[in-house]
């Protein structure tokens, strides 16, 4: 079976002191390209990733699904015959195990699933990764999603592995907190073929944009729930 090409995009802002172990950790043998969409950071975030091999995509408006989308544009840019079977999202703080990507993959590879989420709920999660309100509004949001789309998440986990086309189709469109969500709510409305796996979750280096503030994490919420409602 012919190996599928994989690109990643990990959307980063002001995070120079962790984009390298990232990039350094992430598996070359089953990853094409990696793309470090940089999100108007004022550190030295494009220059360590750059340095370690990545391909480095300014994006000057902030925002994680503007980050997001930035790549996403990167790779519709390739001639089709270049453009990838699958796309892995993570992030760039060092929280996530790029080593465990194999784990998403393989689902879409041997099983034919459209989207797979690394459920950090199902997995090893270091003690304080997560803070209370992240954990409550993961809780929160899945149920919503299973209640509202009959589909079952335990995670709005941001490493997760899509087929290429699956993703175009979504027309994904969120700028900020609710690209996650949006997503996992777009694969519920086109009746995709889902999947979790387990994956290892530990203390991001440095302070979260936004479960590190009161500010980010009320403003998160609020978009969260929104984008569920909205997309009815």
């Amino acid at each position: 079976m012919k190996a599928p090409r994989i690109d990643v995009i990990i959307p980063a802002y002001n995070e120079e002191a962790s984009i390298g172990k990232v990039v350094d950790a992430i598996p070359r043998a089953l990853v094409r390209e990696i793309i470090v969409c940089n999100n108007a950071s004022t550190d030295n975030t494009a220059e360590v990733a750059e340095s370690r091999g990545a391909t480095v995509l300014l994006q000057a408006r902030k925002g994680y699904g503007s980050a997001c989308l930035k790549g996403i544009e990167h790779l519709k840019a390739k001639a089709q015959s270049e453009q990838p079977d699958i796309v892995v999202f993570l992030d760039g703080d060092y929280s996530d195990h790029p080593e465990e990507m194999d784990l998403l993959i393989n689902p879409i590879q041997s099983e034919g699933y459209d989207l797979v989420i690394g459920s950090r709920a199902l997995g090893d999660m270091e003690r304080g990764a997560m803070q209370p309100q992240q954990i409550f509004g993961n809780w929160l949001a899945t149920t919503l999603i299973r209640i509202i789309y009959r589909y079952r998440f335990t995670d709005l986990g941001p490493f997760r592995a899509i087929r290429y086309d699956r993703l175009i189709d979504m027309n994904m469109q969120d700028p900020d907190f609710g690209w996650t969500v949006e997503m996992q709510v777009r694969a519920a409305k086109m009746k995709l073929k889902c999947t979790e796996v387990a994956v290892s979750y530990r203390r991001r280096i440095g302070v979260s944009k936004v479960s590190g503030t009161i500010r980010g994490t009320i403003l998160a919420g609020h978009k969260i729930l929104w984008t569920i409602f909205k997309l009815l």
